[in-house]
């Protein structure tokens, strides 16, 4: 009657199991059962104890605790997986072992292998008696065609069958050992419709240079899209988030950041960014993410970012975030590292060396927000700077200092000055008086400058006087001077300097003459005995020629020169004791004129005019007389001057 009731309980479950798992399922689970009582039959022959009557009563055991029991009872050797967690409630009266381990196998999903005589039993495997299902897939060898009717499939099998079908290798990489895949084509390319199976179950697929096709995972946010070209491609999904700022002020911010690749791997993609409020270390990861940059964090990046950038790179991005903030970034082996500046790790030390300027003035051309916090050292026996700071700024520093580097332009200035003088001068007059060492001399043509000694005019009042009447003699120191000049000047006078300076310094230039003149000053000394001290000075009066050319040269080799004149002159001789009088002239122009050409400065003309005399008191002004008793000097001279500049570039 138990044995009975047993019988009929298994066949029960057995129909529920028919039941709940139609078609295929069953089967599996009928052909399992089938052949674990076939096996429980074959090892009976060695355990006789397979099929002695046992009865058994559990409520709530554990599967360990119950097959250690019925091990036990039916004289049987089983070893029960530990991992098995199933509670069996069952009374069992006077069944075999056999029907037992089949019930129970089949019950609670529990699987059977032998070793030996020895039963083990641990749960059972979905996929240990599945009957691989059936790939749909054709390939047309002629047309090189390949129809597909997939639904739910195993892409592994898939791709074994396309294999083995088309010839073509179809790789699936490891981790996509249990993906399933869904798509339906009719004879379509073998290549467009591998990369149709990719774009419908988001793979990516890869041909190989030796013609096999790789089937991969998407990275992290990439999809499948179809591009311009109405071509497959994949892309990085952009990043959209709503953030807190980070600083406990509730003000919410907002973030976009998208990638965009080129057809070269190894180009980094550049980056469209759009950041409202957003912390900058979050910008900072999220588009280290977009470009699979890697970075390393020396510090919590503190402070807010509002940005839209277009078609940036992640290095010009690091470097907007970071400036004006008290961070830095520098990269390293391909790895960016941020952090503080101060940090030993962020900090560069570069060499730069000149090579067609000096560093005197290098230095003042750095913009002064630069500079700040770098260190900068010149070491002028080798014309180059030692720069030390934050890599950005020494990055920024020595590429300007490099593009001010370059050849300056050597101008040569010919300055051509011309004097020109023209006038006259007219000395007549009668002088006498008492001098020692006075000799007869001097010229009557061209002109009258004579002067005759006391012998001489003794001599000819001698012979005047040998007639009826004596006129006397002089004192042998008396000497009597006849004069009677006119002189006409017409002279030139030329002088041509060269100059030569860098272009944007001064050249200067300047041609002089000095006069002293004596300066008596009478000083009385003392009360009760005075003295009279007479202290003579001798002063300087300069007389000179400036000239200042500062050129600057514009890219087309025009040449601008800001010029300064400076021109002062004597007019006339005066005696020591009288200061020489000066004129003066001056004027500065700026002008452009072409290399190798030449411009005129000139106008400058100065009069200088002399009417001296001397003579007699009332007889020097009588008419007739007064050429007797009185010496005259009357001139008059016109100078012009005239400057020709002629500059000329010369690159060294």
């Amino acid at each position: 009657m138990r044995k009975y009731l047993l019988v009929s309980l298994i066949f029960i479950s057995i129909t529920c199991m028919l039941a709940i798992c139609p078609g295929r399922g069953i089967a599996q689970q009928i052909d399992r059962i089938a052949q674990l009582e076939q096996r429980l039959k074959d090892l009976s022959v060695q355990l006789p104890g397979i099929n002695q009557q046992v009865t058994l009563s559990v409520s709530g055991a554990s599967a360990q605790e119950f097959l250690r029991a019925l091990a036990e009872a039916a004289d049987l050797n089983i070893n029960v997986d530990p991992a098995i967690e199933t509670r069996i409630y069952n009374n069992f009266q006077g069944e075999t072992a056999l029907n037992i381990l089949l019930f129970v196998a089949q019950e609670y999903g529990l699987d059977l292998s032998f070793v030996g005589t020895i039963i083990s039993v641990r749960q059972l495997n979905p996929n240990a008696y599945r009957v691989p299902k059936i790939i749909s897939a054709d390939y047309d060898a002629n047309l090189q065609q390949l129809t597909l009717g997939l639904e739910n499939d195993s892409l592994i099998n898939v791709a074994r069958v396309i294999t083995q079908k088309s010839g073509v290798n179809v790789i699936v990489t490891n981790e996509l050992a249990t993906k399933t895949v869904t798509l339906y084509v009719q004879n379509m390319e073998l290549p467009a419709a591998l990369r149709q199976l990719a774009f419908n179950n988001q793979l990516k697929l890869a041909e190989t240079a030796d013609g096999a096709f790789v089937f991969m995972p998407l990275g992290q946010r990439e999809e499948n899209f179809i591009n311009n070209d109405a071509q497959l491609a994949t892309r990085r999904v952009p990043i959209t988030a709503s953030m807190d700022d980070g600083m406990g002020g509730g003000q919410a911010g907002s973030l976009y950041i998208d990638a965009q690749r080129t057809e070269e791997q190894d180009i980094m993609p550049l980056l469209q960014v759009e950041a409202n409020n957003t912390p900058i270390e979050e910008v900072i990861k999220y588009a280290a993410d977009q470009v699979n940059a890697n970075y390393f964090l020396f510090s919590s990046i503190q402070g807010v970012a509002t940005a839209r950038l277009k078609q940036v790179s992640f290095d010009d991005l690091l470097t907007a975030l970071l400036r004006g903030t008290t961070y830095s970034h520098k990269k390293e082996n391909g790895i960016y590292l941020i952090g503080e500046r101060r940090l030993e790790g962020l900090r560069e030390v570069r060499v730069v060396q000149l090579q067609n300027r000096a560093i005197d003035t290098i230095q003042a051309m750095i913009p002064a927000e630069w500079r700040q916090g770098v260190e900068i050292k010149e070491f002028r026996e080798q014309n180059t700077l030692l720069i030390a700071g934050p890599s950005p700024q020494v990055n920024d520093i020595a590429s300007i200092i490099r593009q001010l580097d370059v050849r300056v332009p050597m101008v040569l200035i010919e300055v051509t000055m011309l004097d020109i003088r023209k006038g006259y001068n007219v000395k007549t007059g009668i002088s006498a008086g008492v001098s020692d060492s006075i000799r007869t001399g001097g010229t009557i043509l061209p002109g009258i400058d004579y002067t005759f000694g006391a012998a001489s005019i003794n001599d000819f009042l001698s012979r005047i006087g040998s007639g009826s009447f004596n006129l006397g003699r002089v004192t042998p120191n008396f000497y009597v001077s006849l004069s009677a000049l006119e002189d006409n000047n017409n002279v030139e006078l030329r002088s041509v300097p060269k100059l030569a300076t860098l272009n944007g310094h001064t050249a200067s230039m300047s041609i002089g003459s000095k006069r002293y003149y004596r300066l008596s000053t009478q000083n009385v000394m003392g009360s009760l005995s005075p003295q009279t001290v007479v202290t003579e000075q001798y002063n300087d009066v300069t007389a000179d020629m400036t000239i200042d050319i500062r050129p600057v040269v514009s890219g087309d080799e025009q040449v601008t020169l800001n010029i300064k004149i400076d021109i002062s002159d004597f007019t006339q001789d005066t005696p020591i004791d009288e200061p020489p009088p000066t004129t003066t002239s001056k004027f500065e122009s700026i002008i452009r004129v072409g290399n190798e050409e030449t411009v005129v400065l000139g106008g400058i003309e100065r009069f200088e005019t002399v009417n001296n005399s001397s003579g007699v008191p009332v007889l020097s002004r009588i008419p007739g007389l007064k050429w007797l008793f009185s010496s005259r000097n009357k001139g008059r001279s016109k100078v012009v001057s005239v400057v020709f500049i002629k500059p000329t570039i010369i690159y060294q």
